[in-house]
């Protein structure tokens, strides 16, 4: 018997139809939904749990020697405008990461001053955070069972595209959270040039690539889903556009398009066209 696709519906739960796009990947083209315009993944359930079985290594998502630098400028400067919002200094401030993996955000938030602690399924990942001195707890965010109003930032960082069900993590989310505190959601961003231009070349589609990568948010699917769990959005913000990945065209074009999309940076963050994409939520101060 043919296993069924992963997904059958919109997982933010719009009850609109999906439609096939004709970005073609090897488990099939991608599906969009004609509400929201979200992006689905035509892989099986098995194939899913297979990719994502590449993060449950002692390693985790810690960043290569050369993207430490970025990482830390990327990270830190969403951490302290998140800060700066909150109006407090980091030390003032207890922070949440979810999906922390072997702890790379972790230990930004720390360095920077904030009361740090995490959430990582994955055992061998939790294991390296936990022996870093983090307060890592070993599973999903509902089976940790913290407390109402526990934090007053989370961040999901790269985690959000391999969800089956975002809402019911960003519920809970919602629940842990102070009132008007914050949580912030790195992605990419499926309406952005770069899909326009590469489709089914985007590197961030390919699960074999990317594992577990099965759901493809937009700033208008952002803003149902903040819709939908009860949050205010704060800020979505784009950055950066692809326009050929290296090694699929001849260099010099391959330089050329390189140079266009630097050029073209800045009207991306303008139009949030971008494809690297960093959501601001807030939770009202009234509950």
């Amino acid at each position: 018997m043919t296993e069924s696709p992963l997904f059958e519906a919109c997982p933010l739960e719009c009850g609109a139809e999906l439609e096939t796009t004709s970005i073609n990947l090897p488990e099939g083209n991608l599906k969009r939904c004609t509400s929201c315009g979200q992006l689905l993944s035509a892989c099986t359930a098995s194939r899913y749990d297979e990719s994502m079985q590449e993060f449950d290594v002692p390693e985790g998502t810690l960043p290569s020697e050369q993207n430490v630098k970025r990482l830390h400028k990327r990270v830190g400067n969403n951490l302290k405008q998140a800060a700066a919002i909150l109006g407090q200094p980091a030390s003032a401030l207890r922070l949440l990461d979810t999906g922390c993996s072997s702890g790379s955000l972790l230990h930004v938030a720390s360095e920077i001053g904030f009361n740090v602690a995490g959430v990582e399924p994955a055992p061998q990942a939790a294991a390296t955070a936990q022996k870093a001195g983090f307060d890592v707890f070993n599973g999903l965010l509902h089976e940790a069972q913290y407390p109402d109003n526990s934090f007053d930032i989370v961040t999901l960082y790269e985690v959000i595209e391999h969800l089956t069900n975002p809402l019911e993590l960003v519920r809970e989310v919602y629940r842990i959270l102070k009132p008007g505190g914050l949580f912030l959601i790195g992605t990419g961003n499926a309406d952005s040039w770069s899909v326009d231009a590469l489709g089914s070349n985007w590197s961030y589609f390919s699960i074999e690539g990317h594992g577990g990568h099965i759901s493809f948010f937009t700033p208008a699917s952002i803003r149902l889903l903040a819709e939908k769990t009860g949050f205010l959005v704060e800020d979505i913000q784009t950055k950066r556009i692809c326009l050929a990945e290296r090694g699929s065209t001849s260099a010099v074009s391959y330089r050329f398009k390189k140079l266009f999309a630097e050029l073209m940076a800045l009207p991306a963050r303008w139009l949030n066209k971008g494809h690297d994409m960093f959501i601001i939520l807030r939770k009202p101060d009234s509950v």
